[in-house]
């Protein structure tokens, strides 16, 4: 059985079983569970299921989180991308707003797949639903890249963290960058080792990134971060599959983020009281919410 130890390992495992790591991971979530191999699938399609409906849920007009601080962000985008896509295009402005649309529904206290957490839940669906239904990729292929973006979600809790509280938005965003370019490049094809590197790429783009969240709530900044973190997810997959190595291997880069993370001050890991959320300005949103 799979240890998800290190990303090292569960890559020979995969080029020695001479496999997709998502068949690799299936097959061991499999006999962990004892369930069938069929049975653990349509457990993760209906995963999927849910990440669409809820980007479905937040592009629609008139979606408010229950703080009144942030709302309709997806739609917003959504009726910007329909346009003519934007600067960055059609396909990439749809990611983001589906991203920016399952933040949403997560604020508003609706059902959201955390991929691997609440607050980071828009980047893994904004990739996946847009090469779903953007790039017409089967949807076998789809549900079977969360297996590898799971395998890797739990190297890096294992080795590091995945909590904002214990790492900072690194831990958060940066993980489910890192999944979610894993994913994608499995998707068209990637080698395993070019998974990992996808997600080596995507960790050490947002080294450091802090979590100081306005008020205390999963809205402001978290909300558009995930849609930041679908564009490097998006650009690291692209990257490695042009040909271009992450020069720092995957587990080297897991284990820097946790130094960071435990470098971090404790004013900058969810606690509200740095960063962004100590402007002036999110300080009266604090106030807005929660009064004085």
């Amino acid at each position: 059985m799979l240890s998800y130890n290190s990303v090292e390992e569960l890559v020979a495992a995969a080029v020695e079983n001479n496999c997709r790591i998502s068949e690799l991971c299936l097959r061991d979530q499999s006999k962990k569970m004892g369930l069938s191999e069929e049975k653990i699938y349509e457990n993760m399609e209906k995963c999927f299921d849910i990440m669409c409906e809820s980007a479905e849920w937040g592009e629609q007009k008139g979606r408010k989180s229950t703080s009144g601080l942030t709302g309709e962000e997806g739609y917003l985008m959504k009726q910007y991308a329909e346009k003519d896509g934007g600067l960055m295009g059609q396909p990439m402005s749809r990611a983001v707003s589906r991203a920016l649309a399952v933040s949403n529904c997560n604020a508003a206290m609706g059902k959201i797949v955390a991929t691997p957490t609440a607050g980071s839940c828009g980047i893994l669906p904004g990739c996946l639903i847009t090469a779903y239904r953007d790039r017409k990729i089967p949807k076998r292929d789809i549900v079977m890249s969360i297996f590898t973006a799971g395998a890797f979600g739990m190297i890096v809790a294992a080795k590091a963290c995945i909590a904002g509280a214990q790492g900072g938005c690194q831990a958060e965003c940066g993980s489910a960058s890192g999944m979610a370019a894993a994913a994608l490049v499995e998707i068209m094809g990637g080698t395993p080792k070019m998974c990992a590197d996808a997600l080596a790429i995507a960790i050490a783009n947002q080294e450091g990134l802090v979590c100081d969240p306005v008020a205390g709530l999963v809205e402001i900044p978290c909300i558009k971060r995930n849609a930041s973190g679908v564009v490097i997810a998006f650009s690291s997959a692209d990257m490695v599959l042009a040909g271009i190595e992450a020069k720092i291997p995957a587990d080297e880069c897991i284990d820097a983020m946790r130094e960071v993370g435990d470098a971090m001050s404790r004013d900058l890991k969810e606690t509200a009281t740095g960063g962004l959320a100590a402007t002036p300005t999110g300080k009266r949103y604090r106030e807005q919410v929660f009064g004085k």
